[in-house]
């Protein structure tokens, strides 16, 4: 061994046999606590996401509590003109943060008056999840352009401007698509988006953000499994 390597190893000071003891235990001690929390943490995520995707499993595809404020038969907003078929749900977005449902109702029916433009819907849901029906399943509505004659057009309403709904518009969002399902014999997979059919951003969250829309499908196809 060089005269070097010996002085280093004669500058080291030695641990006690106690301290080095001590160490280790520390050491022991920190698995054995790391190994339980690890595992509970763990536990805590996959039971976040259990729950997560079993949020809406109580929904399943009866009929929703509504209101129904049939909207006065007009040319601008009713036209009460017949589908001979249903083939579709059509999903929008009201475009008009932190309105209500009776708003938007009113609105439409106000459209006889003022002729500022042709639109509606036959449902329309609140930020608190409360459903107005505006026009029966059975008429048209002016909502989905090149759709308007062979699908049923439910608006919802949303807090702000990115668009997102509601726990309790959701909910009922889900319930009421999946109850228009089971009644016209649909599957999730003819439920659309406004932009499905035009291109237009509506509704903007399930535009963009296109894994909450398949996850939307999916709870509506759960729902309608439950029959």
């Amino acid at each position: 061994m060089s005269t070097s390597r010996r002085n280093q190893l004669a500058g080291r000071k030695t641990l006690p046999k106690n301290t080095r003891r001590k160490k280790k235990r520390g050491r022991k001690m920190l698995r054995i606590i790391m190994i339980p929390l690890m595992i509970l943490l763990l536990f805590l995520l996959f039971k976040s996401c259990i729950q997560k995707k079993n949020q809406y499993a109580d929904v399943d595809a009866t009929q929703p509590e509504m209101d129904v404020q049939l909207l006065d038969v007009n040319p601008y907003s009713r036209p009460g003109t017949t589908i001979d078929h249903v083939n579709g749900i059509v999903v929008h977005y009201t475009a008009n943060p932190g309105s209500t449902a009776q708003d938007n109702r009113d609105y439409f029916n106000g459209l006889k008056d003022s002729h500022e433009t042709s639109a509606s819907s036959n449902f329309v849901i609140g930020l608190e999840g409360e459903i107005i029906q505006c026009i029966p399943t059975w008429e048209m509505a002016y909502a989905s352009n090149d759709r308007n004659a062979d699908t049923i057009s439910i608006e919802c309403c949303h807090p702000d401007e990115n668009g997102k709904f509601t726990d309790a518009t959701y909910r009922s969002l889900v319930q009421l698509t999946a109850w228009l399902c089971a009644k016209y014999d649909l599957t999730a997979d003819q439920v659309i988006r406004h932009y499905d059919v035009t291109g237009k951003i509506c509704p903007k969250y399930f535009v963009e953000d296109e894994d909450a829309w398949v996850e939307f499908r999916r709870n509506v196809q759960d729902a309608l499994e439950k029959q």
